[in-house]
């Protein structure tokens, strides 16, 4: 999906599994390529279990094949299982750098 065009501080998702409905409020997720069960807060909607379910975070760090997000705690997986949302795009200064002088 996401070939070379993932750089760090991008938004991007990742489309897991819903294993199943932990609290009220809290659902454990299957993320595709992480070898661990992870578990968000859903308050609103009602997904049920092999639902799929997108979740969006900041990429903090790329390897060869592997991209490390930011979804609360870091999370990685392969690069080819996450889509680019949002590019960053760096501030814009408002002033110049260097004082006038006088």
């Amino acid at each position: 999906m996401a070939k070379g065009s993932i750089k760090i501080g991008d938004e991007v998702a990742i489309t897991a599994t819903v294993r199943r409905r932990v609290t009220e409020d809290r659902i454990s997720i299957s993320i595709p390529s992480y070898g661990f069960p992870h578990s968000i807060i859903d308050k609103i909607s009602k997904v049920k279990r092999g639902q799929p379910i997108e979740i969006i975070g900041d990429v903090t760090r790329i390897d060869e094949a592997k991209v490390t997000i930011n979804l609360g705690v870091p999370v990685t997986v392969d690069k080819d299982k996450v889509r680019l949302v949002t590019p960053y795009v760096p501030p814009k200064r408002k002033g110049p750098l260097v004082d006038k002088a006088t």
